[in-house]
């Protein structure tokens, strides 16, 4: 740029040798003469001062070392978003092909051309273009008006991000051309909002608007879902938001909403987002959130809050307590939850027994951290769930005979699935609670007959084996014992609390407490030769 400046400079983006940031001054700072632009920069640590030089302030800046002075002429304001498309897309022809001669027609007028078949293949390559991505490459402007929509009218997804708009008036412009325009990410720009109001219509195909690290604000939010109508994904992540106000006319359509990184937001804002009637994902990674609860539904009753919402991701945060899952299973449509690194998720030597436990609380979970929980595994974590605290049912009042049941509140709150498991299973009996051993102990010894179904000659025998014990490892000792290959031997086992049933060990990884073998279960050993 130039040394000549025009007062419009001022809160334009500006790149500096790969740096980002923002014209908070234009003009003379004393004593050293020529032009000069105070920059505030997104990276503080890369400024020297606070807009201050020797006791005159020029400009503020939010950090006391994020302010510089630079010539003008060290400065990139950027380029147009036209010509950011050509210098990414259009393949240039050699020199060979810039001097070939076309005649044609023009009229009844033969003309002689020079460069003709380049320029047609240029247009034809940008008219081809549906989804464009210029990160990163220096746009600051539309360009010059109706270029955009002449050139490439068919672009339908175009990510802007980590770009020198300053303001929407120029995302604006640019939406104007592009009318089939569906996705349209502008994370890292830092963008004023125009001083019109009346945008109906700017971004009517829109589908998916990403906002991630702009600044922007709860009440911006609103307003800019005011002009995308058909807005059904939306992501706002690390922007320091604070959810203000209830959506009362916008985002209405919205399915995903991803509120990531905002540590501001608490539970009760939540609550200003409960009513979203078409939200089917939320994702609250790293917000800080610790508790959640829905006061209009009582124990084993379903809230009306997040009417449609299937998927629930709240990784990074500070969940503790089991309550936090108990709420959860009041959530009508939820199928999918993802809670990893949280105090009571983290990975460790009772990961496992922690997964079974959320399975257990959350009936209507079919997904938990990206792995599908099958109908065997839910039998598993309930079975196990309602036998681990089986003697604090019985203490709390409860009992084998539903009409002498007497439980306290106080237990409802913290088990509120238990009753519909002892509906489900059976209520447990005494003698499970007397020999129950501690929950999921990795070196559990079960007691266990063999069977040998396919041959009566062979003698029951009685073997004690840990609940850890991997299928895989109870054929390899078969195997050894019976001197047939791994490979032809079937296992399943029975139940004396379910006669007659017989469930098939098919998964050589899963371990028998995986398939609840319990003490005195019979294991059916065939052999396939």
């Amino acid at each position: 740029m130039s040394d000549t400046l025009t007062p419009d400079v001022i809160g334009r983006r500006v790149e500096v040798n790969g740096e980002h940031a923002t014209v908070r001054f234009a003009g003379v700072v004393p004593p050293v003469a020529g032009p000069w632009l105070g920059v505030e920069w997104d990276n503080p640590e890369r400024g020297k001062h606070d807009g201050s030089h020797e006791g005159t302030v020029y400009f503020k800046c939010r950090h006391p070392t994020g302010g510089s002075f630079i010539r003008p002429n060290k400065v990139n304001f950027g380029t147009d978003f036209l010509t950011a498309i050509k210098n990414r897309y259009v393949l240039e022809d050699g020199p060979e092909e810039d001097r070939k001669e076309q005649i044609v027609t023009l009229g009844n007028k033969p003309v002689e051309t020079v460069g003709f078949d380049s320029l047609m293949k240029q247009q034809s390559q940008l008219s081809k273009l549906q989804e464009v991505s210029l990160r990163n490459c220096a746009v600051s402007c539309a360009g010059e008006k109706g270029g955009v929509a002449e050139a490439c009218p068919n672009i339908r997804r175009v990510d802007l991000s980590k770009n020198l708009l300053s303001s929407w008036d120029e995302v604006i412009h640019i939406a104007d051309q592009l009318r089939h325009l569906e996705v349209l990410n502008l994370s890292e720009n830092k963008l004023k909002f125009p001083s019109g109001s009346a945008l109906t219509g700017t971004f009517s195909a829109l589908k998916v608007l990403v906002l991630n690290q702009t600044g922007i604000t709860w009440a911006e939010v609103l307003r800019c879902a005011a002009w995308c109508p058909g807005l059904e994904e939306l992501y706002l992540e690390s922007n320091n938001i604070v959810i203000s106000e209830r959506p009362t006319d916008v985002l209405q359509t919205v399915k995903l909403l991803d509120l990531s990184s905002n540590q501001l937001i608490d539970e009760n804002q939540l609550y200003l987002i409960a009513h979203l009637p078409r939200l089917e994902q939320l994702i609250l990674s790293d917000v800080g959130i610790s508790s959640i609860h829905f006061p209009d539904a009582g124990i084993g009753c379903k809230t009306s809050m997040f009417p449609s919402l299937q998927y629930l991701v709240v990784n990074d945060n500070q969940i503790s307590q089991w309550s936090f899952f108990n709420e959860l299973d009041k959530l009508p449509s939820l199928r999918a939850l993802s809670c990893l690194r949280n105090p009571l998720t983290k990975e460790d030597k009772e990961a496992n027994t922690t997964r079974q436990l959320i399975i257990a609380s959350i009936g209507q979970l079919k997904t938990l951290n990206k792995c599908e929980i099958l109908p065997k595994e839910r039998r598993t974590a309930e079975l196990d769930y309602r036998k681990a605290f089986g003697n604090e049912w019985k203490q709390a009042g409860g009992h084998q005979d539903p009409d002498k049941n007497r439980l306290s509140e106080e237990f409802l709150r913290a088990h509120p699935r238990y009753q519909f498991l002892c509906l489900k299973y059976g209520a447990p009996e005494d003698w499970e609670l007397k020999t129950q051993q501690p929950f999921m102990l990795k070196n559990q010894l079960l007691t266990l007959k063999i069977k040998y179904p396919d041959q009566l000659d062979q003698k029951v025998l009685e073997k004690q084996l840990p609940g850890s014990m991997t299928i895989q490892k109870v054929k390899g000792w078969l195997s050894r014992l019976l001197k047939v290959p791994v490979s032809d031997l079937l296992l399943s086992y029975e139940s004396p609390k379910e006669p007659g049933i017989e469930i098939k060990l098919e998964n050589d990884l899963q371990s028998l407490r995986f398939y609840s073998v319990e003490n005195e279960d019979c294991l059916l050993v065939r052999c396939t030769s």
